[in-house]
């Protein structure tokens, strides 16, 4: 496969409190619709992972990325309920969160579907 045709692959990573109350149906739509966050990728864009932090402090985050790496992921998106107001506290531990992902190496972009 040339660079050219290469699928992004792309992972989500999502609030582990959230996940109690929510499917992750939001953001599946998102990326199968390619609406809101995802609609810059085209139809070969992969979702190769869907995981949750593993509670504050965002515990699981190193351990679940280094065995991502072996999948070449493109990038992660953090789940909108981290990054949210007013539905759900905002995420206390965002911005670590961010730089673990960012010295893997991996770009980041910030939501899915709000």
């Amino acid at each position: 496969m040339t660079e050219e045709t290469k699928p992004i692959k792309i992972a989500v990573i999502r609030c582990d409190i959230v996940s109690e109350a929510c499917p992750g149906v939001g953001c599946f739509k998102a990326f199968n619709e390619k609406k809101s966050y995802f609609k810059e990728y085209d139809e070969k864009a992969q979702m190769i992972a869907f995981f949750t932090c593993g509670g504050c402090s965002g515990r699981r985050v190193y351990r679940l990325l280094k065995a991502l790496k072996k999948h070449n992921p493109d990038v992660v998106h953090l789940s909108s309920c981290m990054l949210m107001e007013d539905s759900y506290p905002r995420c206390p531990n965002i911005d670590t969160i961010r730089k673990t992902i960012q010295d893997a190496g991996i770009k980041v972009v910030e939501g899915t579907h709000h």
